[in-house]
């Protein structure tokens, strides 16, 4: 295996960069908030030029901070797509509301539809689907509309711990992007686990979903930190992988990162170019700027920030 050797940002040291997983890694995405967004000085000191940002929407988020930081990322020339989270819009005129104000403040062209974690519904919408057969995105000319994938199930949609309801989802949406002129891609929960991910990619595409997957994975973080969103999130098996590490007194106190699981991953895409896992989505639970920087650490020419371009 061809190796490529980087320099590190500041320490001086050599990183090793595999060309698999430089590969991998091109075209990566990233999840923001409002307030995290908020403490980020430059994105372009971060970030590869044309990164995709998702904007999460959290609920009792306003609508005005989630246009204001769409407009901010996508001015320093990032596309931005915000959560479109079903149970918290109200309407089809506040979705409506919201399609035109992203596009006319901030010239957004793709969402990631999700039904959101929301018990109960505020309104008319429980679901993705809901939002997409109102036929307003497409109106809107969306290019892309991405819809959430679950590598481990999701028990808000199944509480038997079955996946029945998650196919018959899937199915759906995959007819649903046969006839819709946007581009499509699962964008899936983070998991620890290589294994059942590249199984569970396999049955998508056994089950005959050819919609791309970016497959979520958890950037650097605390394992405590990690451990408290991966069962807030309701992660399935793979949990496991972050229980047996805390289980090692040498490992307990070190910060996790996905070295592991993206190496796996790279592998299995480079040994198998048609392999339907095409791009990594990183939910930086431990930070941007840290997020971001073990990318840069572990790209290679694929994670160059755009303000060294």
């Amino acid at each position: 295996m061809a190796l490529l050797n980087f320099k590190k940002r500041d320490s001086g040291s050599a990183t090793t960069v595999t060309p698999e997983v430089e590969a991998f890694l091109q075209g990566y995405s990233i999840e923001v908030m409002p307030r995290t967004a908020s403490k980020v000085d430059s994105f372009r000191d971060l970030l590869p030029q044309g990164t995709r940002v998702y904007i999460a929407h959290i609920e009792g988020t306003p609508i005005e901070d989630m246009v204001a930081t769409a407009k901010r990322i996508a001015d320093e020339g990032y596309a931005v797509m915000p959560h479109f989270p079903a149970r918290i819009i109200k309407d089809e005129a506040t979705l409506g509301d919201w399609i035109a104000r992203y596009q006319g403040e901030a010239g957004v062209k793709q969402a990631l539809l999700l039904a959101g974690g929301v018990a109960q519904p505020h309104g008319d919408y429980d679901s993705s689907m809901q939002l997409m057969e109102s036929g307003l995105f497409d109106k809107a000319g969306f290019e892309r509309l991405h819809v959430a994938g679950h590598p481990e199930g999701n028990k808000d949609i199944d509480p038997d711990g079955s996946t029945r309801n998650v196919d018959e989802a899937l199915s759906w949406k995959q007819k649903f992007s046969e006839r819709t002129d946007a581009e499509m891609a699962l964008a899936t929960q983070f998991a620890f686990d290589a294994g059942p991910i590249i199984e569970w990619a396999n049955s998508v595409k056994a089950a005959g979903v050819d919609i791309p997957i970016h497959i979520g994975i958890a950037g650097p973080a605390k394992l405590q930190t990690l451990i408290k969103f991966a069962i807030a999130c309701g992660v399935g098996p793979s949990l496991k992988v972050l229980q047996k590490r805390a289980m090692d007194v040498s490992k307990l106190l070190l910060p996790y990162e996905p070295t592991d699981v993206i190496g796996a991953l790279a592998a299995h895409k480079a040994a198998n170019p048609d392999f339907n896992i095409t791009n990594v989505h990183f939910f930086p639970l431990g930070g941007i700027k840290t997020n971001a920087n073990w990318a840069i650490d572990h790209g290679g020419r694929s994670t160059v920030p755009a303000s060294q371009v």
